[in-house]
């Protein structure tokens, strides 16, 4: 009886059938280590500075929010809940949070509703210059924030600047301090704010847009329906789970509005502006004598809400999933 060809030593270093080896050869092995200790090596300063400039300060925040501090002094006197029982008591908290959710109120829809007609025109191709215009939308958005801050103010300014100039072309000779009336103050930063970072929203409902077919647009053409009724039977439902996530992502940016309102009004005026970022500002920096301790547990009580938001994300990127998921 004739053996068979392949030796008994290289039958044993067989893989079983169905197998495939999966440690590569000694080479590739060093080769691997070596790109990866090149990977860490090329992110090594995004951790550095990310750990030390955002999971520190985050961190450290939570610790000082149960301490007494000034911030200039070594001792730190540890007191508990003190401190958030201090900002829950102060009627000044709960105000900036109002402010804040009127400000959020303010530009959420309007940015929301806004962008979504302004996409839908600038989603036409029989547009013209449709590239231009959403450049120029977008344009606001990669302006520094604080600039543009200090900038409004010499727009609304009552005596010389180009909104008084404008009302007085109307006939309204006394100039009207927009930013100045505890009235209009807040209104007026709303109004600023949607400018500012309305093409964000805008770019959201472009990409949304663009996940549409265009043949549902030609076949209801074709039946003869018009724009009214493309837009509430086609576009609106198709969008309707992306709704959801853009609704989220807006009110959530909006709690971020403290460059924008500190170099415009400065929580100001008589408080009507304060929203809970200057509230913590004002504590921790701005008063005659700091409290970091009580600033910080503002901070850790404004976190709370931000994470409720971001539950609430989490919720709506998953019902547009699945709301997208039945559609399709």
């Amino acid at each position: 009886m004739a053996r068979p060809l392949t030796s008994e030593p290289a039958l044993a270093a067989a893989p079983p059938q169905g197998k495939v080896l999966r440690t590569p050869p000694k080479g590739q092995r060093v080769g691997t280590r070596k790109q990866t200790l090149w990977i860490w090596l090329f992110l090594m300063p995004t951790i550095v500075l990310y750990g030390a400039y955002t999971l520190y300060p985050i961190v450290a925040s939570y610790w000082y929010s149960l301490v007494e501090w000034n911030g200039f002094q070594a001792e730190q006197r540890f007191v508990g809940i003190s401190n958030y029982r201090a900002v829950i008591a102060d009627p000044a908290f709960w105000s900036s949070v109002k402010i804040t959710l009127v400000f959020m109120l303010l530009v959420a829809p309007a940015r929301i509703l806004l962008s979504l007609l302004l996409a839908i025109a600038l989603n036409s191709p029989k547009l013209p210059f449709r590239n231009l215009f959403r450049t120029v939308y977008f344009l606001p958005v990669v302006t520094t924030t604080a600039i543009v801050g200090v900038v409004m103010q010499f727009v609304f300014d009552p005596s010389s600047g180009p909104v008084t100039s404008m009302l007085r072309l109307v006939g309204v000779e006394q100039g009207i301090d927009l930013l100045g009336d505890s009235g209009t103050a807040l209104t007026t930063a709303a109004a600023v704010y949607v400018w500012k970072f309305f093409g964000i929203t805008m770019v959201y409902w472009m990409a949304a847009l663009q996940t549409i077919p265009s043949e549902l647009y030609e076949a209801a053409r074709i039946d003869g329906a018009g724009a009214w009724h493309i837009f509430r039977h086609i576009t609106l439902p198709l969008l309707t789970p992306f709704l959801l996530i853009i609704t989220v992502l807006t009110v959530e940016d909006t709690f971020h509005a403290f460059d924008l309102m500190q170099t415009m009004t400065g929580g100001g005026p008589f408080f009507s502006t304060e929203i809970i970022e200057i509230y913590i500002y004002r504590w921790a920096f701005n008063a005659s004598i700091p409290q970091l301790g009580f600033a910080s547990a503002a901070a850790v009580l404004f976190g709370v809400l931000v994470m409720v938001v971001g539950v609430l994300q989490a919720w709506a990127l998953y019902a547009g999933r699945k709301s997208r998921r039945e559609l399709s």
